[in-house]
């Protein structure tokens, strides 16, 4: 295989870098996911996404320096998220459906930007570092080359956090109330279900699962305030390019998107963010609702 080129690159470092693009599609797929659960069942365009995947990091870090355990702060970081998620949604969010879709973006937009300013002041403009737990540092042999074994880490992780979350939603009667609230909210209530009750738990699984990418991301990139300003960016990007409203093109889109960024950033570093905003608008033009976004809210 070393003797084997594409492009003037050997065909093992395309492959390494393609598994590169896996795991850092891993963490757009659970942020995306997060977004299209929002935007699915409530229609609502989350732009405090990217800020509940900063403190998220914030969260996890701080109780990794407090109690030594990278584990319990993968438990506890989106834990935290969720909690503020219900929170944000029942005190803030709430008050505002019924108004267009509008009001909750513009609202989510400025608690973006509390958020971020309150990390800074509590933790200071320069961020902090993170390194990946000791258990998890290293490389394996792939047979191509040697890989850091955070990032298979990273990918097996985020593939059984995906399982769990198709098994419930497919496969529990809450998540059969949650598909179904996305089709026709206003059936659900004639079937008496409360369905604030479940807008409610959906805002808080969405913001768990951008605080979960956000502890997990943390020993990729380290973390600063404004880390979650590109993940959103590129959050939104899954979403179109997978549908609107579909976790199983969310996932599709999220490894798409990080290979893409993997493979530009091989060939071409400065042109990652044009690369994947060219991805979108090709989709869009062959398919206007997303690679699957025909499957429906929630397909």
């Amino acid at each position: 295989m070393n003797d084997i080129s594409i492009g003037g690159f050997p065909l093992d470092l395309l492959a390494l870098q393609l598994v590169t693009g896996v795991a850092l599609g891993a963490i757009y797929v659970l942020v995306g996911i997060g977004l299209s659960l929002i935007f699915g069942l409530m229609n609502v365009v989350n732009f405090a996404h990217g800020a509940f995947f900063m403190v998220g990091a914030y969260v996890g870090v701080f109780l990794y320096g407090y109690t030594g355990s990278f584990w319990l702060s993968l438990v506890a970081a989106p834990l935290a998220m969720g909690l503020l998620g219900l929170a944000v949604e029942r005190v803030l969010v709430r008050p505002l459906y019924g108004r267009g879709i509008d009001d909750p973006l513009l609202l989510t937009f400025g608690l973006s930007y509390v958020m971020v300013e309150s990390v800074r002041i509590a933790f200071g403009l320069t961020g902090l570092p993170f390194g990946a737990p000791p258990e998890l540092r290293g490389a394996v042999d792939l047979g191509i080359g040697y890989f850091p074994l955070y990032r298979l880490f990273l990918i097996a992780f985020s593939l059984t956090v995906v399982g769990a979350l198709w098994l419930f939603i497919e496969r529990t009667s809450f998540g059969l109330v949650i598909r179904a609230g996305a089709r026709d909210p206003q059936i659900v209530q004639v079937l008496g279900i409360e369905i604030s009750k479940v807008w409610l738990a959906v805002f808080g699984l969405g913001c768990a699962l951008a605080g979960l990418a956000g502890i997990l991301a943390a020993p990729l990139q380290g973390v600063t305030p404004e880390m979650g300003i590109p993940v959103l960016a590129e959050a939104f990007v899954v979403t179109v390019v997978g549908g609107m409203g579909s976790l199983a093109g969310a996932v599709l889109a999220g490894l798409l998107v990080g290979i893409v960024v993997a493979m530009t950033s091989l060939v071409a570093p400065d042109m990652t963010k044009m690369a994947i905003f060219a991805l979108m608008a090709l989709v869009l033009l062959v398919r206007p609702r997303g690679l699957l976004g025909r499957a429906g809210a929630l397909g």
